[in-house]
């Protein structure tokens, strides 16, 4: 039998009953990957005197972190592609190298687990060259996260149409060079698969083969302008048979608010409650350009949003009004999408630009609480994912997903009594300070090193396997978006302008929308 007692000066215990909750001297007792008692570590000490204990008085012992949305492992940035706005960003990144998927997902998964995440939740969204209706690419992304010991909550990002602008493909493409359209329509053709085969190959036959005690396959529609009305309310059936999570990337950007406007008639989020695609099992990612009948709205069917800060920020999306949507009970979790502000996956530092980017100017403006941050990134997030019953907080019968994170350093040299537990690891911890990571119980992470992984290795082999030239398929593709990036600024140059112009006259805005 696999038992342990973790044991920290406090005990971030974050029920999913009641506000964030922290026990001085406190400690868990797990059995076989299960929570069976949490309280005062002298009582559990006397209680469980035989058990191992892990931890001392010099560490906070919370709840496993939960990005709650991730796509890569190596990030664009190093890749090749500089950060941009979100429409020209997406052409530049056709251009990356082709990284091993087993190798890149370590690389992302090593960042996470070091800054204390144990479940990430990964909406698979690369596109390069032809999906041919086979699961290898996924298999290697599952097979990494299973190997390294942290649990994966699997989404697809499935897509059937704006697959390269927020409009009619072939249009574009039919404007384009003639060189040049040639080169985009292979590439476009690269991405096309119907949606019902997207479902059955990347959904119902993952989910065959993955699900289990770490892994769950769950549904990700990409976005409001990649699927038609009916393949909306064809997710949105699957997902009521299935009961399973729906995470949908939603008004990321002023474009794709156009866009929506233009399409829902004036009200997205309305238009996805008329096709069942909006409810307490849906989490909305992003969500910048809300209006405040959309909150309403949101908040009435009890989906969750899905803040992605740092994103925000480096690709000019705009900002989450997060103050709005906590004011009128949105559940919201955090995710830290391709990378974070350092370009990175620190999820301690992530929560930081969260707290510290919130709050809005001025002395009598609302701000968000450290204790919400720390919910989101705990038991928020748990509940957007497949394992919302069993994580994201320290409480009898929930699975021992634990972290251990060390106060001494977080305290050193100073730090005046009084002073928030919570808010302190917030505002100072950083991934440096993990000391422990567990996953059901099972350490996976220990003073810098993991158990499961040999890390140097993995990098090592990344490093050599990108040594080599590109191949004549990496320049061409680095080519075609080189080339196609001057004609998408051109597609998008007009339509913020367009929509003022059109507000003002009463009409709406002009564009080759579907």
């Amino acid at each position: 039998m696999n038992s342990s007692l973790v044991h920290g000066k406090y005990l971030i215990s974050a029920p999913s009953s009641a506000e964030v909750r922290v026990i001085e001297d406190g400690a868990v007792y797990q059995s076989d990957g299960r929570i069976v008692d949490v309280g005062n570590y002298g009582l559990l000490r006397a209680k469980y005197p035989d058990v191992p204990v892990i931890g001392s008085h010099g560490d906070v012992v919370m709840p496993g972190l939960v990005n709650a949305h991730h796509h890569v492992g190596l990030t664009p940035f190093q890749l090749g592609s500089p950060d941009l706005p979100l429409e020209l960003w997406r052409i530049s990144r056709l251009g990356a190298r082709a990284v091993d998927p087993y190798l890149d997902t370590l690389y992302s998964a090593f960042e996470l687990v070091s800054s204390g995440v144990t479940t990430v939740q990964h909406i698979e969204t690369r596109t390069k060259g032809h999906y041919g209706g086979s699961t290898a690419f996924v298999d290697e992304v599952l097979r990494a996260y299973s190997d390294i010991g942290m649990r994966v909550s699997f989404g697809f990002a499935l897509r059937e149409q704006s697959l390269l602008v927020y409009g009619d493909d072939s249009s574009f493409v039919d404007g384009l060079p003639s060189l040049l359209r040639q080169s985009a329509g292979e590439v476009l053709a690269g991405q096309c698969m119907p949606l019902r085969d997207q479902l059955e190959v990347f959904f119902t036959g993952l989910r065959g083969k993955w699900d289990g005690e770490r892994v769950r396959v769950q549904l990700a529609p990409g976005n409001y302008h990649w699927l038609s009305d009916s393949g909306l309310e064809e997710v949105a059936r699957l997902a009521e048979a299935t009961r399973v999570p729906v995470h949908i990337h939603l008004l990321e950007t002023p474009y794709q608010k156009v866009y929506a406007e233009k399409r829902s008639g004036g009200g997205v989020v309305r238009r996805l409650k008329e096709l069942g695609a909006l409810g307490p099992t849906w989490t909305l990612g992003h969500a910048v350009w809300v209006s405040e009948a959309d909150i309403d709205q949101i908040a009435r069917s009890g989906a969750a949003v899905c803040h992605n800060s740092s994103s925000n920020w480096r690709l000019r999306s705009g900002r989450t009004p997060l103050t709005e949507l906590l004011d009128k009970g949105v559940r919201v979790a955090v995710g830290i999408d391709e990378a974070g502000i350092n370009d990175d996956r620190d999820m301690l530092q992530e929560l930081r630009v969260v707290l510290a980017t919130s709050g809005n100017p001025g002395l009598s403006q609302a701000v968000v609480q450290p204790e919400q941050v720390f919910a989101m990134a705990t038991r928020v997030g748990a509940a957007t994912t497949g394992f919302g019953e069993s994580t994201g907080s320290l409480e009898v019968g929930k699975s021992a997903d634990m972290v251990l994170v060390d106060w001494s350093q977080i305290a050193l040299p100073f730090l005046e009594q009084g002073v928030p537990v919570v808010e302190a690891v917030l505002r100072r911890g950083r991934a440096k300070h993990v000391r422990c990571v567990m996953v059901n119980g099972e350490v996976i992470y220990q003073e810098g090193s993991f158990v499961r992984v040999d890390r140097a290795e993995v990098e090592g082999k990344i490093a050599v396997s990108l040594a080599t030239e590109r191949s004549e398929e990496e320049l061409d593709r680095e080519r075609v978006a080189t080339e196609m990036l001057p004609y998408v600024r051109e597609y998008y140059s007009r339509w913020l302008a367009d929509d003022a112009a059109g507000s003002r006259q009463g009409n709406v805005v002009r564009g080759n929308l579907r």
